[in-house]
């Protein structure tokens, strides 16, 4: 496989991991792949181990961010610590259970529902008022929802700044050279 082919194939699997990180599967860790078998393909010459263990750093963060930030959100509402971890599960097994058949947003709309469920029936169970246990699924959703955005958006970072750093040259290389030398000649002749 040429040295373009290989970076053209590493910037397609890293939108597609975006967009998968998006749709709730596991994105940012294909792209610390993507970026490992790159690397060990290519010599380590462009990507470094250094690299791809920053990135799975990145990605260990982003799924940290992403459930902080339902349960911080959810406790921020008034939500008891059963409730908060309520929400947390429910909206795991929300992508499962009650994803909706839509391309792409469906496992995520299921998740957000989950989330609520999780936390709602928790804290209505807890405290047996439905206004609270309504109140603290809808912020439990929404922190969900803010974490989950925050991780797509990093997902776009990693993907961004890999591809970037494979595809700059360095000093001496060309990795997507013009033309032939013989192309100009050969078209002034027709």
């Amino acid at each position: 496989m040429s040295e373009a082919a290989g970076i053209i194939l590493l910037v397609l699997v890293c939108l597609a991991a975006v967009v998968a990180t998006a749709v709730r599967l596991p994105g940012t860790w294909v792209i610390v792949a993507a970026a490992f078998v790159y690397g060990w393909l290519d010599g380590w010459e462009r990507i470094s181990v250094t690299w791809v263990l920053v990135l799975a750093g990145l990605a260990a963060v982003g799924e940290l961010v992403e459930l902080i930030l339902s349960f911080l959100t959810a406790r921020r509402a008034g939500a008891t610590r059963q409730a908060a971890w309520g929400g947390l599960i429910g909206g795991f097994l929300g992508m499962f259970f009650l994803s909706v058949p839509l391309p792409l947003i469906g496992t995520f709309i299921g998740a957000i529902l989950g989330c609520f469920a999780g936390a709602a029936i928790t804290e209505i169970w807890i405290h047996n008022q439905i206004q609270r246990g309504a109140r603290v699924g809808v912020f439990s959703a929404i922190g969900f929802a803010v974490g989950a955005a925050a991780k797509v958006g990093l997902a776009l970072a990693m993907a961004g700044i890999t591809t970037v750093v494979v595809v700059w040259p360095k000093e001496g290389q060309d990795v997507f050279p013009a033309a032939a030398p013989n192309a100009e000649v050969l078209i002034d002749r027709q």
